[in-house]
């Protein structure tokens, strides 16, 4: 990742690492085209790199992701919506298989806000490490939409009455309710020392039993990718069009209660 025009994502190696930094503050790290791009490119450099032993997910600023990109939805004007949510969804899905592909574990670390679609960016992560800063919520129902691609790397990680709760009321949690549930390995006081930790314990291990092992835990959720992510595609080009999703979002960007809202 040589190229530092309008870089959303930096890159860097050092100690058997690489870490990919997600790095868009004005946006609040959210899921953009170019940054899924980034990303991907990101992965394959590292898979490309001897050198590499384990990737690093992290980010800068309070929100390690804010999910999707709400105003790049809307800044295409006279698009379908329909149709913009399935490139969307298609580049989620590509982004997310290629975290759960990769023949080097990926560590996520996280000290700030995780929404939406980046929670299925953590659930796509090997390891994860919270720290307090921490906090997280499955917000697509505020909306009027579903979690429908990001499930299939959230809910394996999940005890099944978390998922039940957390996907149906948009509620926030912080890091020990998020490591008592499953979706974080573990809640820290200090993520980078903890991550550093990992990266010492990772760098004692073969790349081909790495990438052998990493198999064995991540093949469950591919065979999921193959069998529901077409049917999860379709689901959620069905609901970014339709007349709730898009009172749900609009009413996010103006800061305002939608229309179907019920004060209470």
């Amino acid at each position: 990742m040589t190229d530092t025009t309008d870089r959303l994502v930096r890159y860097d190696v050092a100690d058997g690492l690489a870490t990919l930094t997600l790095d868009s503050p004005h946006n609040r790290n959210a899921i953009s085209g170019r940054l899924v791009e980034q990303l991907r490119r990101g992965l394959a450099d590292a898979a490309d790199d001897d050198a590499v032993r384990a990737v690093v997910l992290t980010h800068t600023g309070t929100t390690f992701c804010a999910g999707a990109d709400l105003w790049e939805a809307s800044a295409s004007a006279g698009a379908d919506p329909a149709e913009l949510a399935a490139v969307r969804t298609t580049q989620m899905t590509e982004l997310l298989r290629a975290i759960v592909e990769l023949p080097k574990p990926v560590i996520a670390q996280v000290d700030g806000h995780v929404r939406a679609g980046g929670m299925g960016l953590v659930g796509a992560c090997d390891i994860a490490v919270a720290g307090p800063q921490s906090t997280f919520a499955l917000t697509e129902a505020r909306l009027g939409l579903a979690a429908s691609i990001i499930s299939l790397t959230v809910i394996p990680r999940l005890t099944a009455r978390a998922a039940g709760r957390y996907f149906l009321t948009g509620e926030k949690f912080g890091p020990h309710e998020a490591e008592a549930i499953g979706l974080v390995s573990e809640a820290v006081q200090d993520a980078p020392v903890a991550v550093r930790e990992l990266g010492t314990a990772l760098r004692k291990c073969s790349p081909q039993g790495l990438a052998e092992s990493k198999k064995l835990t991540t093949m469950r959720m591919l065979a999921d990718f193959d069998r529901y992510a077409d049917e999860l595609a379709a689901q959620s080009a069905r609901l970014f069009g339709s007349e709730e999703a898009i009172e749900g979002m609009t009413a996010f960007l103006q800061k305002r209660a939608p229309g179907w809202s019920v004060d209470g």
